[in-house]
């Protein structure tokens, strides 16, 4: 592209995006993603490289194409295709507040609208499988206590996948009050409490990290020593669900997900009764209209949340408990340091 699209690029991200909006890496990995098959696009469309795209090819006919591509040609979904219009609605912004030439293709772009969609089916784990999945995982290869320790705290927390990937061992407080700092969308973070066999899986994998001389402050490392990525997790959580799911009512094979097992989470919690409120702000999902309404949900609430439907693989002895499986005066007492 000529110097004057590139450095407006360059500054989109980088001085805006990173200094400006102070948007966290991740969200700032998914604009330039959008830009760099937009600008692709527009270089092919165009039959010339992309370093000769000039500023003046950048138009709305041509962000209208790109959609359709995307949609009609990469098959992506609408909600891929909103994301990436958001973007593209961002960036242009950006540029008709440099750059008054563009102010028009800007304004054509901004009126291009959002498709609407409707969300599939909800996919969740049934008690059965969550139970049948970690009493399957091997104990015998040399990535089983990561891999163990990875499953456990995605169904303890309900945490996203970026949120995994970015856990760093300051971000754990192992103690007699076992909790994690989970950093979230928004640059925001919450506190959530891990069950006690969540807590020592964490504990032995920190060590055993330790114990191989890695560097990285990342909890969950490939094998490599590097952190595990979003999509090293998504593997990971594929290979030892795949035999242990049961099929859907059409005979056909679930892909679980970890978005799957953070929707499990929270059919889970639901269904001990714990109220919808605390259910989204246990999974980072209080919107700025509940956020006024409500007061901030507290830590001490999240842990009776989940004391109510902590699975019975973690209290073997207590298999026949009811829903509340400890009595209110024990529960209170264990709830009375925090």
């Amino acid at each position: 592209m000529t110097d004057q699209l590139g450095r407006l690029v360059f500054a989109f991200v980088e001085d805006h995006l990173k200094c400006q909006r102070g948007l966290r890496p991740a969200s700032i990995r998914s604009y330039k993603e959008s830009l760099r098959l937009f600008l692709q696009f527009a270089a092919k469309d165009k039959h010339c490289r992309i370093t000769r795209l000039e500023l003046a090819d950048l138009t709305g006919e041509r962000v209208r194409h790109f959609l359709q591509h995307l949609e009609q040609e990469r098959g992506n979904g609408v909600r891929t295709r909103n994301q990436r219009l958001a973007a593209l609605h961002t960036f242009f912004e950006y540029l008709a507040g440099r750059e008054p030439c563009v102010l028009g293709e800007a304004q054509q772009i901004a009126s291009i609208p959002v498709k609407r969609w409707q969300p599939g089916e909800t996919l969740y784990l049934e008690r059965d499988e969550i139970n049948a999945l970690f009493a399957a995982l091997p104990t015998d290869h040399p990535q089983a206590l990561r891999d163990q320790a990875l499953l456990r705290f995605l169904y303890n927390t309900g945490a996203r996948v970026q949120e995994v990937a970015d856990l760093r061992a300051t971000h754990l407080e192992l103690g007699s009050e076992p909790r994690v700092r989970l950093h979230g969308k928004g640059d925001k973070w919450r506190t959530c409490p891990l069950w006690t066999r969540t807590a020592g899986l964490m504990q032995d994998l920190l060590e055993q990290n330790r114990q191989r001389r890695h560097s990285n402050d990342a909890v969950f490392l490939a094998r490599n020593s590097a952190p595990l990525t979003r999509f090293g997790i998504y593997k990971i959580v594929r290979r030892h669900t795949v035999k242990v799911v049961k099929k859907s009512a059409d005979g056909t094979v679930r892909h679980i997900s970890p978005h799957v097992l953070r929707h499990t989470t929270a059919v889970h919690l639901l269904e001990a009764g714990v109220e919808v409120n605390v259910i989204r702000a246990w999974l980072g999902h209080v919107s700025l209209e509940t956020t006024n309404r409500y007061a901030e949900i507290t830590l001490r609430m999240k842990v009776d949340a989940l004391r109510t439907c902590e699975p019975i693989w973690d209290s073997p002895a207590e298999s026949h408990r009811k829903p509340v499986w400890r009595s209110n005066s024990e529960l209170l007492q264990w709830l009375e340091p925090l």
